[in-house]
């Protein structure tokens, strides 16, 4: 095999994340100068006359309704699963037993157990070369990338608290439909995995510090909705059957962190007026950072060292070539949209594979925001007792 050989990708799975993970296949060799050109080989779903009109729609070469098939064809170099959760760890397992690099949807999986025999499996295959890395996506938006910059360079001193919160409001409507997102079974959790764990994984990553014990509450605000007509929550209109609601819908949580510092947090998917509210500010003995992610080519900076008279939040717009990922797309000030991210997850899951290192957020790195899902349930079904990550 030779290093510039394209990297033949198979994609299983074709809902939201699947048009996403397409669109970064499809983009990032266009605009970043990758040392292997991904190939998007096939898609699978379940569905093949759906798959094949997924296939045409976003440049998949092929489509499949067997994803243990291309698995194991000797032809594909990258498994890439958007998938729901139920199934990420028998296709990850399978995908690293065969030498495939895996490109995992966040969260990891739906248990612990899960999770952890994923990274164990991963950290085998590492060690031969193939790399599993989880997709929390929203670490490559620049100016959260330089947050994290900024924090580590010490730019706002000693970190002293973390506020983060995660809101949308598409199920505020008690009559919207049943899916798998509101399945115990299909998704692990609601709110609490689904996008609170976006907000776990930007603040250990922004910080620098694990998660170490929490304390936490869920709610299930409304309890029943109506059935779709198709059983699988994908389409169709709805009918009079309901069905229930296994999961959060509301989750709430204070969390300390290895060095002591508190943070707390929230994920609600009916926050009234809120579409896709992902902010997150981290405190600092010198400074401050805030971001909000319906804002997302802006980050906030407070500067404590500054003079009294001119101290307040600057608003930095992060669209300047010496920003992270930035200088290869569009002139300062040319605003960037929430697909970016995930051209820039394929950029760094294609430069790690193509240098043999392991790409980042590791398997591992999945199991750590995983146990803090499970330390928050458990936390909660406990009467909010302070739990151990």
């Amino acid at each position: 095999m030779t290093e510039n050989r394209p990297l033949r990708v198979a994609m299983i799975g074709i809902g939201f994340m699947g048009a996403a993970h397409s669109q970064g296949w499809r983009t990032a060799p266009r605009f970043f100068d990758l040392p292997r050109r991904p190939e998007m080989a096939v898609v699978v779903g379940r569905d093949l006359a759906r798959t094949e009109e997924a296939a045409t729609r976003w440049g998949w070469a092929e489509a499949s309704a067997d994803w243990r098939e291309v698995v194991a064809r000797p032809d594909i170099d990258v498994i890439d699963i958007v998938t729901p959760g139920d199934s990420h760890a028998e296709i990850a397992i399978a995908a690293l037993a065969a030498g495939k690099h895996v490109l995992c949807e966040k969260p990891l999986a739906n248990t612990v157990e899960e999770a952890e025999e994923m990274a164990a499996v991963a950290e085998a295959a590492a060690e031969r070369g193939v790399f599993a890395m989880v997709g929390f996506t929203y670490r490559r938006v620049p100016a959260v990338t330089f947050a994290r910059d900024l924090v580590a360079a010490g730019r706002i001193g000693t970190v002293r608290q973390v506020r983060a919160a995660y809101l949308q409001d598409w199920l505020a409507d008690e009559e919207a439909p049943m899916t798998w997102r509101l399945d115990k079974e299909k998704a692990g959790s609601g709110a609490l995995g689904d996008i609170g764990a976006h907000a776990i994984d930007l603040a250990q990553f922004i910080t620098g510090h694990p998660i170490a014990t929490v304390s936490g509450i869920l709610e299930t605000l409304v309890a029943e909705r109506p059935l779709l007509a198709d059983s699988r929550g994908l389409s169709g209109t709805a009918s009079e059957e309901r069905g229930t609601v296994t999961v959060d819908d509301l989750a709430l949580f204070t969390a300390r962190f290895d060095d002591g510092v508190l943070g707390s947090f929230e994920a609600s998917r009916f926050s009234t007026g809120r579409k896709n509210a992902l902010r997150i500010e981290v405190s600092g003995s010198a400074g401050a950072i805030a971001f909000d992610l319906e804002d997302l080519n802006s980050l906030e900076f407070y500067d404590a060292t500054a003079e009294p008279a001119t101290r307040g939040f600057t608003k930095i717009l992060v669209t300047e070539p010496e920003h992270p990922y930035v200088g290869a797309w569009w002139p300062a000030g040319h605003m960037l949209g929430y697909e970016h991210g995930f051209s820039h997850q394929t950029k760094d899951f294609v430069e790690a594979i193509a240098s043999g290192v392991q790409p980042t957020p590791s398997f591992t790195d999945g199991l750590a925001v995983q146990r803090v899902l499970a330390a928050v349930e458990a936390s909660s079904g406990a009467g909010s007792a302070w739990t151990t990550v």
